[in-house]
């Protein structure tokens, strides 16, 4: 739906698909979950995004804090979730160390970093967002965030936080270079991380640490996305998830044409395609024999 998607030829064929646009953002991670028959967890979602970064299980209640901008249109708020290019590491670093500086160290709260992805710890937790900024890019963020008395302590660290950003000068040069000032962090995930269990999951392929960390709480086969997807057919027994990396408009190319021949030879019975703007496509072995089926004007 993000217009990413130009091969005549995939297009015809995903078309022939059933393809749906579930009209409620969610993040990937959970219409995965879904999609194979699994609850998603409730709580504690940063903490297995931790978890699987770096192998180990946190055992303090720990959020995730990414860096976003947010644009002040005519009458609402507009979330920007910076990532690529628009999060470079250095820029991450200093706001991080800034914020830790400036709030962890007189709150019961610490501010840390963990490669591209940043964190919030406590002692005491409180309430935070469901989903992920990445999930609710350029939508007005009112709707997904805490409310009530409990959601007291998140406005007020959201509030204390923007100020100390207002006039930072990591924003200052960002905005020189044409970049979004990072003006706010949304809290999301919080919680505490499961303990281990034994839970029977497909195999997982990719290098999400999300999807790493709940593989891991449930004690379930990970390997690294080997760069196809035939590769990951000979290793897995019946079902699988690969999440491949997000890399560019080429290598979305490439992934949807080894699919379809997939598809075409038998290896693949059904395949379930989510797409990280919300599409869903339900492909079997013969839908490519649709030739009624007109382009979908989801594509």
């Amino acid at each position: 739906m993000s217009g990413r998607i130009n091969d005549a030829r995939q297009r015809r064929w995903l078309s022939r698909t059933t393809l749906q646009n579930p009209q409620t953002p969610k993040d990937i991670f959970v219409r995965v979950l879904v999609a194979i028959g699994l609850t998603p967890p409730s709580e504690g979602l940063a903490a297995l995004r931790f978890w699987g970064q770096t192998g180990d299980r946190p055992t303090v209640w720990i959020a995730a804090a990414d860096p976003v901008h947010m644009e002040a249109r005519l009458d609402h708020l507009c979330l920007h979730a910076l990532q690529g290019e628009q999060a470079p590491r250095s820029d991450l670093r200093a706001v991080f160390d800034f914020l830790q500086t400036s709030l962890g160290d007189n709150t019961s709260f610490a501010f840390a970093r963990v490669g591209k992805c940043g964190y919030l710890r406590g002692d005491e937790g409180m309430v935070t967002a469901a989903m992920p900024a990445a999930a609710i890019d350029g939508q007005a963020p009112d709707d997904f965030m805490p409310s009530g008395e409990a959601a007291a302590g998140y406005h007020r660290l959201t509030s204390e936080l923007q100020l100390s950003l207002h006039e930072h000068e990591v924003n200052l040069r960002r905005e020189e270079e044409g970049l979004l000032p990072i003006n706010s962090v949304w809290f999301w995930g919080g919680g505490m991380a499961p303990e281990k269990k034994v839970q029977l999951l497909p195999p997982f392929f990719g290098e999400e640490p999300l999807f790493q960390g709940f593989w891991q709480s449930c004690t379930g086969a990970i390997a690294p996305w080997p760069g196809n997807f035939a590769t990951c057919l000979d290793i897995a027994v019946k079902d699988l998830v690969v999440v491949p990396p997000a890399e560019n408009d080429d290598s979305l190319v490439s992934y949807l044409d080894e699919l379809r021949g997939l598809l075409k030879r038998g290896s693949i019975d059904r395949l379930v395609l989510l797409f990280r703007d919300g599409l869903v496509a339900e492909a079997g072995r013969f839908d490519a024999f649709r030739f009624w089926r007109r382009m979908s004007p989801l594509l």
